[in-house]
């Protein structure tokens, strides 16, 4: 498979400090967002290290059958776990952090992804632009459970309240997606500092619009900010150039909070 990406992340209009952090690993294929929480730059340390230790402990995908792809997901998303919630028992200015994590794993012309929380992955195929995660939050139940329109969802005074983290507890559960990847497909991995401030439709309208995934980044980045900057903004972009080949020529890139 061959593909082009980029990443950015920014620390917003209102937010004096950075919470999010991003990690692209193109040689291996895997990239992570996660968007951190707690006070005291606690976010920032959760969401560090679960881009670190995720990203070791997943180490390559290459080879494994799709049962071992996915166990190795949930391991490395639980290992970061364990470390973020021991590190809240003995730091007691670390209690109560948590984050945050997607992570993408491109394989063989398909993807596996690994979510906990609100951050977002999405997949851009022939101008149809699909959410492929589900939020772990107070507002998605709501609308599971009939009680609020996504409509409603979005202006919910609630909206940002999370439901499942890493490292608020011993355990966590994360979900996983298998789907396929064709040629040109473009995926989107966003923290809700991004989809919170654009709809659909304007990520839709950048994302094909004219440039390719640096140009596409910056511009969601730009938008988030000229209509408010709320939150942190990270954003991922992954374009597939050909989805037959088996390796990605990208060097490894990453970034931490408050970088731009």
């Amino acid at each position: 498979m061959r593909f082009i990406c980029a990443a950015r992340t920014d620390v917003g209009v209102v937010r004096s400090g950075n919470e999010d952090n991003y990690l692209m690993l193109a040689d291996r294929g895997v990239f992570i967002v996660a968007d951190g929480m707690g006070g005291h730059a606690a976010g920032e340390v959760a969401s560090e290290m679960a881009v670190r230790l995720i990203s070791q402990e997943i180490g390559s995908l290459r080879g494994l059958t799709d049962e071992q792809a996915t166990g190795r997901m949930r391991h490395a998303i639980q290992s970061a776990n364990e470390a973020i919630f021991a590190r809240t028992l003995s730091e007691h200015d670390k209690r109560g952090m948590g984050t945050t994590v997607t992570v993408l794993a491109l394989l063989p012309q398909r993807y596996l992804l690994g979510q906990v929380g609100d951050s977002r992955a999405y997949l851009l195929r022939d101008g149809q632009f699909l959410q492929l995660t589900k939020d772990h939050s107070y507002v998605q139940e709501q609308v599971d459970a009939g009680l609020l329109t996504p409509e409603q969802a979005r202006v919910h005074p609630y909206s940002n309240v999370i439901t499942r983290c890493v490292g608020a507890s011993g355990d966590v559960v994360a979900d996983v997606y298998f789907g396929a990847l064709r040629t040109n497909d473009v995926v989107l991995l966003a923290s809700d500092g991004l989809t919170g401030m654009l709809e659909d439709e304007q990520l839709t309208r950048i994302l094909q619009s004219d440039g390719g995934p640096q140009r596409w980044v910056d511009r969601m980045i730009s938008e988030a900010n000229r209509r408010g900057g709320l939150d942190n903004i990270t954003a991922i972009v992954v374009r597939i150039e050909t989805a037959e080949s088996t390796t990605g020529e990208q060097p490894a890139v990453s970034g931490a909070a408050g970088a731009s």
